[in-house]
């Protein structure tokens, strides 16, 4: 019974760190990602979205953290009636700042 109870304990914490948390939510779809500063664009604002990047020594996927910081991003966009974001940098410890754009 105990071996049983360690073995699932050991999947909780080496399996859900993997799991994605962060869901797209309702508009956040129509938002563009652009790899720089877009031309003629109004810029509507900044946010900086984080997610928890490590779980003890356990650091996560890289690229699993930059995907659920972008959706993060995505997902602040239309609440400042922007429809483009851009990286303002590359992530830091599980932060990461974004420009917010409206364009036509």
């Amino acid at each position: 019974m105990r071996l049983l109870i360690a073995s699932c304990v050991a999947v909780l914490v080496v399996g859900l760190p993997a799991c994605t948390f962060v869901k797209m939510a309702p508009g956040a779809k129509q938002v563009k990602v652009l790899a720089a500063a877009p031309t003629n664009c109004e810029k509507r604002g900044e946010v900086e979205v984080s997610i928890t990047h490590k779980v003890g020594f356990y650091e996560r996927n890289d690229a699993r953290v930059r995907d659920e910081l972008e959706t993060l991003a995505r997902n602040e966009a239309p609440g400042l009636s922007a429809n483009r974001i851009s990286p303002m940098g590359e992530p830091k410890e599980g932060a990461q700042r974004w420009a917010m754009w409206r364009c036509q």
